[in-house]
């Protein structure tokens, strides 16, 4: 097997806080095991541009505090055709490249994968804020992501306890409902309407407000994950159903940015330093994971065929909860 001498690390897909720590991790960790290390400006499509620049020691400094990716981000349409894939591989070649790290979702590690095909050893590191990636129990920007949405929450509920109101919350997740469990207990919601669970809005929303508010409830909140959405429209039906004043907001972007927490930093950082020593034990193509919250590796093809579902404990917990 082929030294490593030289390698490249991009961004892609969404961005997410922890992905600078990751970079910094990768660049100083592949510096000090006498590697060349080349960061690639907006992803896929910087690597079919050739939009490649020697990264040092000082290229990677104040920025481990930074949301979003120095390098920035793209999506590529011509990457997603197989004479992009090979243009982007003959590119690398080009440069001297002799592994890729790839720091984003899952649809960055098909990328990284349809590389390795053509020959380009790869390695990914799982940084999105859905934590959707099946193949690992945390990924970058999780932890921030949820942070943000828990100060909104907090925030929220000043404002529907002034003036006895409902508050439904629309919070991002793509088709997974991370955020959304973890946030809704956190934030003491009366429901959360989940991707991965069927809901009746009479009996999973209405009744739980109805119930506090005979209890003695003054405030309700809601939390409904983006690949449910239709936080208006709830909003307009508890309203009518309950006669409460309720208002919808939908969270949107702020969710991706924003200084990484303490994990986010610590965890990118761990990611990206192993990252390199995977790749000097001779591995190729694989992708770091958290596993018993120890990182571990798993190859590439067979992460992209894992999948993973909401802790069913955390719905039950939520329910009881609720109460």
């Amino acid at each position: 097997m082929s030294e490593i001498k030289s390698i490249a690390v991009l961004t892609s897909g969404g961005d997410a806080p922890g992905m600078n720590a990751a970079l910094r991790a990768v660049v100083r960790t592949g510096i000090y095991h006498n590697l060349k290390v080349y960061g690639v400006r907006k992803g896929f499509e910087g690597l079919l541009n050739g939009d490649l620049v020697e990264m040092s020691l000082r290229s990677v400094g104040d920025i481990i505090h930074r949301g979003g990716t120095i390098l920035q981000t793209a999506r590529s349409k011509e990457f997603t055709t197989e004479a992009g894939v090979e243009k982007a591989y003959t590119m690398a070649k080009i440069f001297g490249i002799d592994a890729l790290i790839v720091i984003g979702g899952d649809g960055s590690f098909r990328g990284a994968k349809d590389l390795s095909q053509h020959g380009l050893n790869v390695v990914g590191i799982p940084g999105t804020i859905d934590n959707d990636i099946a193949c690992t129990e945390y990924t970058l920007g999780y932890d921030t992501a949820m942070n943000t949405v828990l100060d909104a929450i907090d925030k929220i509920r000043d404002t529907s306890y002034s003036h006895e109101r409902c508050s439904v919350l629309e919070v991002m997740g793509r088709d997974a409902g991370w955020i959304a469990i973890n946030c809704g207990i956190a934030g003491g919601a009366e429901a959360i309407i989940l991707p991965e669970k069927e809901f009746d809005i009479d009996k999973d929303i209405i009744m739980p407000i109805i119930e506090g508010r005979n209890r003695g409830k003054k405030h309700y909140l809601v939390i409904v994950a983006e690949g449910v959405g239709g936080a208006v429209e709830i909003a307009e039906y508890i309203e009518k159903k309950t006669e409460i004043i309720t208002r919808a907001t939908i969270l949107g972007y702020i969710q991706r940015g924003g200084t990484p927490t303490i994990t986010d930093r610590v965890m990118g950082s761990r990611m990206g330093s192993y990252a390199v020593d995977i790749l000097l034990k001779g591995k190729r193509n694989r992708t770091v994971a958290v596993k018993d919250g120890k990182l571990v590796d798993y190859d590439m093809g067979e992460a992209l065929k894992m999948t993973k579902t909401i802790d069913e404990d955390l719905i039950k917990l939520s329910k009881i909860l609720a109460l």
